[in-house]
């Protein structure tokens, strides 16, 4: 199950791991608000809203918040949907496929840039096989991007994910 075609390495950034938990409570993760906003953003900050409309055309709305407490809303459209398996959202789509204007990541006016996600979870006799992959627009974005910290910013939420369902199940919490 590969998330592009063809990847390009001045335009995709992309990284792999087994996760220790199972992919439905990974699924769950990604496709619950109330499940998302509390691993989605390396701490310390924080995703304080978060609306899904679990379809393709529907809505990915987060608003992140930064330690100093400034706001920043985020909106895409989902393109794909399998699920347990596959989701693929882009920031250059709004709900209903409609064209988005380009809008500042995490607040940063220097990172303004359009891309396609995908998460991939497949089976594995550890987990689950976890891979995010983000293609870009352009080499400019990929690089704002792998800047900005793109497999340590991503991987440090996959970790919060983790824990967070391993604390449920720990403390007994319904998964």
């Amino acid at each position: 199950m590969n998330a592009i075609d063809h990847a390009n390495p001045q335009l995709d950034l992309s990284f792999s791991r087994i996760v220790y938990v199972p992919r439905s409570l990974i699924w769950r993760a990604w496709t619950e608000p109330e499940r998302l906003k509390p691993w989605f953003c390396p701490l310390p900050w924080t995703t304080i809203a978060c609306e899904i409309d679990l379809r393709p055309g529907g809505v990915f709305r987060t608003t992140m918040q930064s330690p100093e407490g400034q706001t920043f809303p985020n909106e895409g459209c989902y393109l794909a949907v399998v699920p347990n398996e596959k989701l693929v959202w882009t920031n250059a789509l709004l709900a209903g496929y409609r064209p988005s204007a380009a809008s500042d990541t995490c607040g940063s006016a220097d990172a303004s840039f359009m891309f396609t996600a995908t998460i991939e979870l497949a089976d594995d006799p550890q987990g689950t096989r976890y891979t995010a992959t983000v293609i870009h627009a352009d080499e400019a974005g990929c690089k704002q991007h792998a800047a900005m910290g793109f497999e340590a910013g991503w991987g440090a939420a996959l970790d919060q994910l983790v824990a967070m369902i391993k604390r449920e199940a720990q403390q007994g919490s319904p998964l």
